[in-house]
């Protein structure tokens, strides 16, 4: 973190160093993953109509999403760390394209799920190289407060761009950051060291482990003991390969699991309640559609705007402080939004778990970070991601469960 905050002193201001990237370049690389999020928050019906099926058959697009950006932060991490960030830009963008590609000219449930989990992949990667290419706090919130006000905007963006042109369309927005891919090429992150030999099996363990617990809220009873065997035997091949694919130096760090938790967390809350908003508009001021995505533009935007100077300033509070500031603003927007009916209290909810979710991402991703040794950054940034995105897939799949009718 001191060393982002020496650095962040050095080119604070005039034009960028050379190898260093422009902080809206890195905005609009990030950014764009969140509308893969959130853009389809008010399509559901649209989707399920388009493909004939139900409302959580069409969601299946939406957990496959929060699958490749779970799936995909790691890996794609792993490959900038040995690789460096062209070919990890040149890799993410390819398959943003393709699984774009395959959103918009394929319309079925199958290809849904496929395309959408083949983006995610490449969102994830090209949001993990510009946060990794961010050298400062500022930087740092602009990447958060990017995603954040992309997710804010989202489900209009999304309702606005079906109703002028397709739900396809809607679903290929992510693809916007592959214009920030030339820009971003030009940054200097080296690979953060000298490369190891490859841990297939440790690769093969994460990928299950992340596949299993991104459906524990689809199939409880048999994901569930499946996440925790496999957790386990990812544990016991960390003995094996300390210096494997989840380096034993980052997984055993308390400090750093406890940053993964806490945003995981708040990314549950938050993606929930961003899902859920519809219904509680709808039922409680009879709002629905494009009216309900401009009223969801107040609360999500005040979250990811104040996020940014949020995060910029958190260099200069201890940690258990920040920490225990995000804990407290994130249980208090869950409860909030559980005993009041009332739409502006609704609202506060939403601007809580806004604020926590993207001030957390960006504080909890440099704490996280601060916390292994250099040559681990890439890697542990990844999985501290993997964590954070994990709560794409719980968030939307618990809000749709809450709010179907119990029989």
């Amino acid at each position: 973190m001191d060393r982002l905050q020496r650095r962040g002193a050095a080119h604070g201001h005039g034009q960028p160093a050379p190898g260093r990237v422009a902080t809206p370049w890195l905005a609009l690389l990030a950014g764009p993953l969140s509308y893969g999020i959130a853009a389809p928050a008010l399509l559901l019906d649209d989707l399920a109509r388009a493909t004939g099926t139900g409302e959580q058959a069409a969601a299946a697009g939406v957990t496959a999403f929060g699958w490749g950006i779970a799936l995909g932060t790691p890996l794609l991490a792993a490959l900038l760390a040995r690789r460096g960030v062209r070919a990890a830009l040149t890799a993410a963008a390819a398959l943003v394209a393709a699984g774009t590609l395959v959103l918009v000219l394929v319309p079925t449930v199958p290809a849904l799920v496929i395309g959408a989990a083949v983006q995610a992949l490449g969102s994830a990667g090209l949001t993990v190289t510009a946060m990794k290419l961010a050298d400062s706090a500022r930087q740092m919130g602009v990447v958060a407060a990017s995603l954040a006000v992309v997710g804010a905007t989202g489900p209009l963006t999304g309702a606005l761009v079906a109703d002028i042109s397709s739900w396809q369309a809607a679903l290929a927005l992510p693809l916007l950051a592959v214009l920030a891919v030339p820009a971003a090429r030009r940054g200097t992150a080296p690979p953060d060291a000298a490369p190891t030999p490859f841990d297939p099996l440790g690769m093969a363990l994460l990928a299950l482990l992340v596949t299993a617990a991104v459906l524990v809220p689809h199939r409880p009873l048999v994901t569930g003991p499946a996440t925790v065997a496999l957790l386990l035997l990812l544990v016991a091949w960390i003995r094996v390969r300390p210096d494997g694919f989840l380096p034993a130096a980052v997984a055993r760090d308390g400090r750093f699991l406890a940053a993964c938790a806490l945003a995981f967390a708040l990314g549950v809350v938050n993606f929930a309640l961003l899902y859920a908003a519809p219904d509680l508009l709808r039922e409680h001021a009879g709002w629905a559609g494009a009216r309900s995505g401009v009223v969801l533009l107040a609360p999500y935007l005040i979250g990811g705007f104040c996020s940014g100077f949020l995060v910029a300033a958190s260099a200069r509070v201890p940690r258990r402080v920040a920490a225990a500031a995000l804990l407290a603003t994130g249980a208090a927007a869950p409860l909030l939004a559980a005993v009041t009916t009332a739409v502006p209290l609704l609202l506060v909810a939403m601007t809580l778990a806004s604020l926590a979710a993207a001030t957390g991402q960006g504080v909890l991703a440099l704490h996280a970070t601060g916390v292994v040794p250099a040559a681990r950054r890439a890697e542990a940034l990844g999985l501290f991601n993997l964590a954070y995105l994990l709560s794409v897939a719980f968030g939307p799949a618990i809000a749709v469960a809450l709010s179907q009718p119990t029989a």
